[in-house]
């Protein structure tokens, strides 16, 4: 149940209030014009007007996009903040336009916030996003990792950090919040189109609702797995480090080491260091974990335990166990183009 009105100015203002004790640096308010976003900019143009910034990114996907960043520059400007428009101009292709708009969204704020000294990147999603990024993981197959749906923080960039204040507030609240204070907000098309699977989903979830499977118990999930992940990540972190050695371009894992942990820690000992070989500063899409399973128990695990040399790549990491223990991970040669002139 949405909270009764007259209490949502603080629930909102509570929400930010961590991020006025951060250093005195700009924080960057990622405001598209849809009601959460608008109630975001404003919560924050009463908070803190001198630290707070705002970007709209324009992805020109639709005819009128560049009139509505332009709708919340104004709306800005009445608040006080400064407002800068980021336009995705890059060709557009492929299938899943939606990630990629998405990727292209967090590199044009990251780089923006660079460009201003900003060292937070606040969005507004909400309990009702969470709830769908979980059920969409649940649906995909996803472990503990992706279930435990969208993070409150995580790392974009050296110095740079993407928080989501309101992962406990309703899309009802925040749209609640902005007729309260009869603040002018976008509807989105995407939002109901079912060519789209959040738009589908979003007509899913009454009805899961109705079984007892509502929003709320759907983000409780995804704290519960987060936590649960994040205890497993930190052992696995342990034994990473007691079983490395740096290589040549790569690492060298003590194999007979690993095979003695449980295969939750395995797979996340093997997770990191293919991330230590081949990091990715993009904004992170869910992990194929059926390719990570079958590389490391269908595979690695068998050829150790039986002493068998082992030749696998995953990740652009090429990964060899030598059979007699050792496993080294390197970057992987890149893939040569095809030759088309035959």
């Amino acid at each position: 149940m949405s909270a009764a009105p007259a209490s949502l100015d603080d629930r909102l203002a509570r929400a930010l209030a961590p991020f006025l004790e951060e250093p005195a640096r700009p924080a960057l308010l990622a405001v598209s014009g849809g009601p959460d976003s608008t109630a975001l900019m404003h919560a924050a143009a009463r908070a803190g007007r001198d630290l707070f910034r705002v970007a709209t990114v324009d992805h020109a996907l639709r005819p009128g996009s560049a009139d509505e960043a332009r709708a919340v520059g104004r709306l800005a400007t009445e608040l006080g903040l400064i407002h800068t428009i980021l336009t995705w101009d890059a060709p557009r292709h492929g299938s899943r336009i939606q990630a990629s708009a998405r990727g292209a969204r967090y590199r044009l704020l990251t780089d923006h916030a660079a460009r201003i000294g900003a060292g937070l990147i606040l969005t507004a999603h909400t309990l009702d996003d969470q709830a769908e990024t979980v059920l969409m993981r649940l649906i995909a197959g996803s472990g503990p990792s992706g279930l435990a749906g969208m993070r409150e923080e995580r790392v974009l960039a050296p110095g740079i950090r993407l928080v989501r204040p309101f992962l406990s507030l309703s899309k009802a609240d925040l749209v609640a919040y902005c007729e309260m204070h009869r603040l002018p907000f976008l509807r989105d098309p995407s939002n109901t189109d079912e060519r789209f699977t959040r738009a589908r989903l979003r007509r899913l979830l009454p009805l899961l609702a109705e079984e007892g499977l509502n929003a709320a118990r759907l983000a409780r999930l995804a704290v519960r797995a987060g936590r649960d992940d994040a205890a497993l990540r930190r052992q696995a972190e342990v034994v990473l480090a007691e079983i490395t050695r740096t290589d040549e371009g790569g690492l060298r894992l003590d194999g007979q080491g690993l095979r003695r942990e449980p295969c939750a820690i395995v797979l996340r000992v093997v997770d990191a260091a293919l991330d230590t070989v081949a990091p990715t500063h993009e904004a992170p899409v869910p992990k194929r974990l059926e390719r990570l399973e079958a590389l490391v128990l269908d595979a690695l695990l068998p050829a150790l335990a039986e002493g068998r040399a082992l030749r696998r790549t995953l990740r652009g990491v090429l990964i060899e166990a030598n059979g007699e223990g050792t496993i080294r991970l390197v970057a992987a040669a890149p893939r040569r183009a095809p030759d088309r002139r035959r």
